[in-house]
């Protein structure tokens, strides 16, 4: 193993990380400072004598996995990973927080090398964290050590485990036992607003303990390097639940002025505040000063270090089963052996049916597939049949039960994608898309390969009432830049629309239904956004769009205009963005211009005037009542979009 660095070395990386963590703020006029700076000493010790990690190789697999929660400080991962060699230099920490830097306000997945995942709303780091843990030793458990050896550590502030997700997802991972995982609690005492005292007294050392967490107080060593060291090591040599390091930290360490002061947490500190901290670190008061030569003995230590433990893990590879591959290569859905399921033409079948049908025929073409739910496993169709629990005793198994914890679900969801190797799949009721907002953009944001199935669509629910009827979902979920939102039409396009997302690069959310419907369209529409599923043997005076168990009430009312002589092509549209990027020819061949359209869709109307001259939708709550009444109180009948029809070429003189 490469050799330690020398003391002074030590001293200077710590001082150049605390003078960064000024002078980038400074210069950006925004920015956290305090954070970075007291954290300086951690963050040395886990780069250079804790994390297996290579500059020269920042995605190979068997990296340990860090996530800097509280990601706001993110000047003090940047000023890591300039000293360690991960591609950043000085003008990048220059142009902090600015047009076009690999800097930004806060860390981004894929944007800057060596960062694992998007953090910035407080606690969905952590619960990322937790999704990266139980990845690891799901892949562990079925390939072995040589393999998947690696630890998660994450660091979180005060602010991240006042978020609820927290609890969620720390309740979890104690449940699991994810014995790899390492949590450091930056215990400042201080937020934007001041003491912490002002508004929260849990014992977090306590609370952890009873989500069943080995819980070490570390007290006041965050400026001792080798107690830091022999802490982190102690958590990685403890089995059978995760660790939570409690760090008593004092923000903006070393400042004369700002030391244990609210004004270090977001605030950049003035150029005479940074002068005087810089006098006390002795080092030379200049803007983004480094000395070089401990910045290339840092830069060659972690090469060293790292190619060390990549060639390791580069042998072991080479010994990997092809379904390990497999799992970091998934095979498109073309190259499957199976098939996707077919379905009785004339049979009725609920979308959320549909869904567990095609993710068990897939489950051996996708053995990184993890299926799981929010407590609604039978609910919602997110379910691998004949698979065992993945848990702390069966860490192997394939289907993952989250309890009632839709924040923590959706956000490890993120953490097991990005953390790679495996395919996550997970299932709620779409109302509860809400509890999942935050990481669902974050998914979206950083293009996490994760599927969210979210079933129960629609006021079609019934009797459980508005408060499990959703409206504005889908309308919300679609201006989300990245996500791919699919609402199928019917059990076809639904088989369709699995093995779509099987091969999306990004997130995709498919939105299914609780009652049966019928299948009326053969699945081609998923591929293109939209497909005509009902056409007439002239030219059409009308178009009815629909999605979802409305694309079945759409070809209904077109056979009754059909006997009237109007004659109306239906088209399903399960996903409106990826139909609006099409080409021209093909936007144009399924909604020619000219005819009249109107669309219908069980859900807010907000969006549909991109396509349709008219919508039926349902711009109000739902009612408790049986779903086929709620639907047919609301306007989503035959007689409801005949009559609309009618009345919209009849104005638009079609």
């Amino acid at each position: 193993m490469a050799n330690r660095l020398s003391s002074e070395h030590d001293r200077l990386a710590v001082a150049m990380v605390r003078g960064l963590a000024m002078d980038a703020p400074l210069a950006a006029k925004s920015g956290h400072q305090g954070t970075a700076m007291a954290l300086a000493p951690l963050a040395h010790v886990l780069y250079s004598r804790i994390m297996r990690h290579d500059p020269a190789n920042p995605t190979w697999n068997n990296r340990d996995r860090f996530i800097l929660s509280n990601g706001h400080a993110s000047i003090l991962q940047y000023a890591m990973l300039y000293l360690n060699g991960y591609g950043l230099e000085l003008d990048d920490l220059r142009a902090f927080r600015q047009w076009g830097s690999l800097t930004p306000g806060h860390p981004e997945h894929g944007h800057t090398a060596g960062i694992e995942v998007t953090t910035g709303p407080l606690g969905q780091g952590f619960a990322n964290a937790v999704g990266m843990a139980m990845a690891e030793r799901h892949l562990r458990a079925r390939f072995g050590e040589e393999l998947h050896g690696h630890y998660t550590y994450v660091i979180a502030g005060d602010g991240c485990f006042m978020e609820g997700i927290s609890h969620e997802a720390a309740s979890l991972a104690g449940h699991q036992r994810l014995d790899r995982l390492v949590c450091i609690f930056d215990d400042n005492k201080i937020t934007i607003d001041g003491s912490t005292s002002l508004t929260c007294s849990d014992d977090v050392v306590q609370r952890f303990r009873a989500y069943g967490w080995n819980v070490v107080n570390l007290g006041e060593v965050a400026e001792d390097l080798d107690a830091l060291e022999s802490a982190l090591n102690a958590a990685r040599l403890h089995t059978g639940s995760p660790t939570l390091l409690v760090l008593r930290t004092h923000i903006g360490t070393p400042s004369p002025d700002f030391t244990d002061k609210h004004e270090a947490h977001g605030n950049p500190f003035g150029a005479a505040h940074v002068t005087a901290t810089k006098k006390v670190m002795n080092i030379p008061d200049e803007p983004f000063w480094v000395d070089a030569e401990v910045v290339s003995s840092l830069r060659a230590h972690a090469r060293q270090r790292g190619a060390e433990f990549g060639a390791a893990h580069a042998a072991a590879s080479k010994q990997a089963s092809s379904q390990w591959h497999e799992m970091w290569s998934p095979a498109p859905s073309v190259n499957w052996t199976s098939v996707a399921p077919s379905f009785d033409p004339s049979s009725s079948v609920a979308t959320r049916v549909a869904v567990q049908k095609a993710i068990d025929a897939s489950k051996d073409d996708v053995p990184g597939l993890i299926v799981g739910s929010a407590d609604l496993t039978g609910n919602t169709g997110a379910k691998l049949s004949g698979e065992s629990a993945l848990s702390a005793d069966h860490p192997e198994g394939r289907q993952v039960y989250y309890g009632i914890r839709e924040h923590a679900m959706g956000a490890m969801a993120v953490g097991m994608a990005l953390h790679g190797g495996v395919l996550p799949a997970v299932g709620t009721f779409f109302v509860f898309a809400d509890y999942m907002r935050p990481a669902l953009r974050l998914a979206a944001l950083s293009r996490a390969k994760a599927i969210f199935i979210f079933s129960h669509d629609s006021v079609g629910v019934g009797e459980d009432g508005p408060t499990h009827q959703p409206v504005e979902q889908l309308a919300s979920l679609r201006v989300i830049p990245g996500l791919r939102v699919v609402r199928p039409a019917d059990a076809s396009e639904t088989a369709q629309a699995w093995r779509q997302a099987c091969d999306h690069s990004g997130p995709t959310a498919l939105i299914l239904s609780r009652q049966n419907t019928p299948i009326v369209t053969n699945g081609n529409a998923v591929d293109r956004g939209a497909a005509i599923v009902r056409d007439t043997d002239g030219p059409p005076r009308l178009i009815i769009v629909a999605t979802g168990t409305e694309v079945a009430v759409a070809v209904d009312a077109a056979a009754q205009l059909a006997t009237n002589g109007m004659m109306a092509r239906v088209v399903s549209m399960p996903c409106p963005e990826l139909f609006a990027v099409q080409d021209p020819t093909y936007r144009s061949h399924v909604l020619p211009i000219g005819v009249p359209v109107l669309s219908v869709e069980a859900g807010s109307t907000y969006g549909w005037s991109a396509f349709a001259d008219d919508s039926i939708g349902i711009d109000r709550f739902g009612a408790s009542a049986p779903g086929n009444v709620a639907m047919q109180r609301l306007g989503i009948s035959v007689d409801n979009v005949v009559a609309r029809a009618r009345d919209l070429v009849d104005t638009l003189g079609a």
